[in-house]
């Protein structure tokens, strides 16, 4: 599904960043678009950055069921700082509904990720995909290896031979030699 997606533009705070950016919304269905302005009042402006495709993919749909059980379900926007001279500041890479996929790109700490409430049409479309593709995994309990801990060599070197002091020697072993 086409997503486009709004990006507001306000002044920034500090004397370092001239602009602030914030995705403030997706447009389910949008058509294509190149930095449109969508609104402008005074120094803030909103616009249609772009309009990248939202994917479900059937291997998903746990982080899928993971986002929507979420207080407010939402789009990550995944955005990039843009190097082209002259050209839009930022570069709209995706869009995913999966938190487990923004969390990969939250951590190279490349990405800025920008979280956007979902609409009460992509929580249906996407709760309708979950209900088509969801296969619930059984829980299946790790049992434990059958090895022997008990058979641990303490220290370095053979315990049978008498040393005056061992610096690798375990202080079980000290111990045991005393007795």
């Amino acid at each position: 599904m086409p997503l486009g997606v709004v990006l507001r533009r306000t002044p920034g705070v500090t004397r370092w960043a001239k602009w602030a950016w914030k995705a403030v919304a997706v447009l389910p269905g949008a058509a294509q678009a190149d930095w449109r302005v969508l609104r402008s009042d005074g120094d803030v402006v909103e616009y249609h950055a772009a309009t990248p495709t939202l994917e479900l993919h059937g291997a998903d749909t746990e982080s899928y069921v993971h986002g929507l059980a979420a207080r407010i379900p939402a789009i990550y926007v995944i955005l990039r700082q843009s190097d082209a001279p002259g050209g839009p500041p930022l570069e709209v890479l995706l869009v995913t509904a999966s938190p487990y996929e923004a969390q990969d790109y939250a951590d190279s700490g490349e990405e800025i990720i920008e979280k956007v409430p979902m609409s009460e049409a992509l929580i249906a479309w996407v709760h309708a995909f979950i209900e088509k593709h969801h296969v619930e995994e059984e829980f299946k309990k790790r049992r434990r290896d059958k090895v022997r801990t008990d058979k641990v060599e303490l220290s370095v070197g053979d315990p049978r031979i008498r040393k005056a002091g061992d610096v690798y020697q375990a202080p079980q072993m000290r111990k045991e030699r005393i007795n």
